[in-house]
């Protein structure tokens, strides 16, 4: 029967009866102090009776009650205190909640805004195309007028006649022979080539497209996210040829689709086909080669193919430490990759390295605090308890849950850690 009241109970009920609980055994320890006060007082009066083994005894179960009253708080006081931790937790995830929306709704207006922006842009260009159109018409009339006004006396020769017609023809947009427009457009692609491995950014566009795809994988629309992909990459191979960088963007984009929809044969295939674009046009120590050496590793892993994962990710980490340094946050992503993969072929002296090398990466960028130092120490906790090194993982997880208290409560505070409160409740225990 209780224990259907107890299951019937809420969570705000148990916390309620915690807290009284918690109180009464205040009032009680109290209580208890006031008469061993009572009986010490008494057995200083009557010591030199001899019946005062009775009053000792008294004494004695009354401070044996108060030191179980002592345990009883502290337990009590203990479940208070993770009750409020755990209340800060859920705020905080109420939180995230609320910015995921916000997120979400910014999203679907930017959407809205690019439809539009986009339905304007195709409207000034249809009107652009309209006014050359009408600006090629009126100069062609303006080269009749000459006739209109009754000039015959200054008919051009043959010769000027050749001219001026050439001349018409270059006013009105036509174009030059084959042979002058290749050489024009060999010209052209040698300059976008020296610019391109000059340096590389995604174009707007590209990174719009990107969120959007994400948005579909996310709510599980692959109908819609795959065609789109497929569509966008069929137009930039007919726009700027097949060896281009925002192609192997979009190869890389649809690649990550294929990946979420496990299948990793298809991925793996357009991946090398990205890798190879890149390199042959950013050069092959670009920070986007190192991107899809990355996204390369990363697919391999998922399928267990660690071995062959492992140098694509060390090379990737080359590139990074050579363009951006030694000490950028992104070797020290690249590191945290490269150690799960030694991970799970058991190369632990490797792990340890990777991870401890990230780990001061992140610190001296940003701090004790950071996300990213929680996340690394948490993997490299869990990479000591693999090899049944239980103490140095003991003193990362007690580093990161120190840490948490301290961001939560404050340094300053009197309340200690939950690891230090568990860690004497569980020496009273052994020791009473």
């Amino acid at each position: 029967m209780k224990q259907d009241m107890a299951t019937a109970m809420s969570e705000e009920q148990i916390i309620d009866n915690v807290r009284l609980c918690f109180q009464n055994l205040i009032t009680l320890q109290g209580e208890h102090k006031n008469v061993l006060e009572g009986l010490e007082t008494t057995l200083t009066a009557v010591k030199d009776d001899g019946g005062n083994h009775v009053i000792e005894e008294k004494a004695k179960y009354v401070r044996s009650g108060i030191t179980l009253l002592d345990t009883g708080v502290q337990d009590a006081q203990f479940l208070v205190e993770l009750k409020k931790y755990l209340d800060t937790l859920e705020a905080d995830k109420v939180k995230l909640k609320a910015q995921v929306r916000r997120l979400f709704q910014e999203n679907a207006w930017l959407r809205d805004e690019l439809g539009t922006t986009q339905q304007k842009l195709q409207a000034s260009e249809q009107n652009v195309v309209q006014l050359e159109t009408e600006k090629q018409q009126l100069e062609f009339m303006n080269q009749l007028k000459k006739y209109d006004t009754g000039e015959s006396g200054d008919q051009p020769t043959p010769s000027d006649s050749g001219k001026g017609a050439s001349d018409t023809a270059s006013e009105l947009g036509f174009p030059d022979d084959e042979d002058n427009a290749n050489m024009l457009s060999s010209a052209q692609a040698g300059q976008m080539a020296a610019s391109t491995n000059a340096g590389y950014e995604i174009p707007a566009r590209l990174r719009t497209l990107h969120n959007l795809v994400i948005q579909y994988a996310q709510a599980g629309r692959y109908e819609v996210a795959v065609p789109l992909c497929k569509q966008a990459l069929e137009d930039l191979e007919k726009t700027s040829g097949r060896n281009h960088p925002d192609v192997a963007t979009m190869l890389n984009i649809l690649a990550l689709v294929y990946r979420d929809q496990n299948k990793y044969k298809e991925a793996a295939v357009l991946l090398n086909d990205a890798l190879q674009i890149r390199k042959n046009t950013l050069g092959p120590e670009h920070p986007a080669v190192a991107a899809t050496l990355n996204n390369l590793a990363v697919l391999y892993g998922k399928r267990g193919r660690y071995k062959e994962a492992e140098p694509l990710c060390k090379e990737a980490l080359e590139i990074r430490e050579k363009v951006l340094g030694k000490d950028h946050p992104d070797v020290a992503k690249q590191l945290n990759n490269l150690a799960l993969l030694c991970q799970n072929q058991s190369k632990f002296d490797e792990v340890e390295k990777y991870y401890r090398r990230a780990l001061q990466i992140y610190e001296s960028k940003f701090g004790p605090d950071h996300t990213e130092v929680t996340k690394t120490k948490n993997h490299l906790a869990s990479a000591f308890l693999k090899q049944g090194k239980y103490k140095e993982a003991e003193v990362l997880y007690k580093e990161i849950l120190t840490r948490a208290h301290d961001r939560e409560m404050g340094a300053s505070t009197p309340d200690r850690p939950i690891w230090q409160v568990a860690e004497d409740q569980g020496d009273k225990v052994k020791t009473g």
